[in-house]
């Protein structure tokens, strides 16, 4: 499987760095852009938040793997060393948890889409959080649909 996440979108000339860096900039704000250069090897500008949802994806993906490497239990428990705030959640939460991160993995490698993964992971955790709050255990008043709801 080729990793997208490898792959500039486009490609410039360093002198374009000089003669339009204002558009270049604007590129590179939008995804990785390739700079080639006559007396080096071509560099990669892109944005710093690109630039951290990769290292966090990477991060991320070595855990993962470390979980892989572990032969204990399933793989929501092993999940739950390397995340303890998934201990947070029920079993079945903690399941679900885990075949949603290693999905959303799989896709932000093969779409090049490090937000993917980073959102999931964010999103469960603050559901575990929440749950560990006990935001969950309210009991909750449903309104029909007729009734209407005074605001001031």
């Amino acid at each position: 499987m080729t990793i997208a996440a490898d792959l500039p979108r486009s490609t410039r000339r360093s002198s374009d760095l000089s003669k339009h860096s204002a558009e270049v900039f604007a590129e590179a704000e939008d995804h990785p852009v390739t700079v080639t250069r006559r007396d080096g090897a071509p560099l990669v500008l892109m944005s710093q938040r690109e630039a951290e949802g990769r290292a966090r994806l990477l991060n991320f993906a070595a855990q993962l793997i470390t979980v892989t490497l572990d032969d204990k239990g399933s793989l929501a428990e092993r999940m739950a060393k390397a995340y303890p705030w998934m201990l947070a959640l029920n079993a079945q939460d903690r399941e679900q948890c885990a075949q949603d991160l290693v999905d959303a993995a799989r896709a932000s490698f093969s779409t090049d889409q490090p937000h993917l993964a980073i959102a999931e992971l964010t999103s469960w955790k603050e559901t575990a959080t929440a749950v560990a709050a006990g935001l969950g255990n309210a009991d909750l008043e449903w309104l029909d649909e007729d009734e209407s709801v005074e605001r001031p």
